[in-house]
């Protein structure tokens, strides 16, 4: 049913078909400490997972919290060129597993100026903890800054297990749910900002990328990923160098050696394309309030 889902393309999806009940099934089977989900990672994505998201084994010593927090080399699950902040992530896990004492915690993401200088895009990531790992829930939200007035606009996802407000979404609230937003990249002019949209299910190997496209001039966001294709895993790199419209995906089938080059269209067309570059542009501005925030 997953391959079927992967194949036709998400915007099918309804939450009563069956690869949700699969999705809880795996939630309910999961332990925080737990065997490896995935056995190989894509050759051309390096270390992709080689674990359920989340997990950790007794045999393999884990850092520090503070280790984690501070490390300026960003882990990522799908070892994208784009990490979200998978070190917090693990970290604030571990401290609340550590405590037995649940809570919720927050992270701001660093902001990505518009070429023009006239936006600035960051993110606020909310994590709902709990002492089992597979009972954690992420859900986040971007926000576009007008530099000059200071007015905000909230962008948001349509994807399966986003947290949009406008839309009933049942999937999002269910434990394990994982839905981190981050900008990406501006376009050349400022008119469009591309965001990865994470997603995943902790403790297994339920994980995949969507892309998130404002458009300025029309007011329109979109929700894409790569449709009518199988795979398991797909990755967002940036805007497509052949097609600067479009955007790039890296996605294939766990165990295969060979991940395509996709791009896709603002209307979900997905098209081959071998030998593609991501571009990415905007500044990224490192904030002293970004990184992981104060709590009660």
């Amino acid at each position: 049913m997953l391959q079927r889902f992967l194949l036709l393309g998400w915007p099918t999806m309804r939450l009563g078909q069956p690869v949700w009940c699969a999705l809880c099934l795996s939630i309910l089977g999961a332990t925080a400490l737990g065997t490896p989900a995935l056995a190989q990672a894509a050759p051309s994505t390096e270390a992709l997972v080689t674990q359920g998201l989340g997990e950790a084994t007794e045999s393999q010593p884990q850092p520090s919290d503070a280790a984690m927090m501070e490390s300026p080399v960003q882990i990522d699950p799908l070892n994208s060129p784009h990490p979200v902040p998978w070190n917090w992530v693990l970290a604030t896990q571990a401290e609340v597993t550590a405590s037995g004492v649940p809570g919720v915690r927050y992270y701001r993401s660093q902001s990505l100026m518009s070429p023009d200088g006239e936006y600035a895009a960051y993110s606020r990531i909310q994590m709902q903890v709990q002492p089992e790992g597979f009972r954690s829930r992420i859900s986040s939200t971007m926000f576009l800054e007008n530099v000059k007035t200071g007015d905000l606009r909230v962008i948001t996802a349509t994807s399966p297990l986003s947290d949009n407000p406008f839309l009933e979404n049942e999937a999002a609230d269910m434990p394990g749910a994982i839905a981190i937003l981050i900008p990406v990249s501006w376009s050349p002019s400022g008119d469009r900002i591309l965001a990865r949209e994470f997603e995943g299910i902790f403790n297994t190997s339920d994980a995949s990328d969507y892309a998130v496209v404002w458009d300025r001039t029309r007011d329109r966001t979109s929700t894409l990923a790569p449709s009518r294709i199988e795979y398991s895993n797909a990755i967002l790199l940036g805007w497509s160098q052949r097609n600067p419209e479009q955007v790039l995906f890296r996605a294939g089938t766990l165990g295969d050696p060979n991940w395509p080059l996709w791009t896709v269209d603002t209307r979900g067309q997905t098209t081959l394309s071998p030998n593609d570059k991501p571009l990415v542009h905007g500044t990224v501005v490192n904030n002293v309030w970004a990184g992981p925030q104060a709590y009660r």
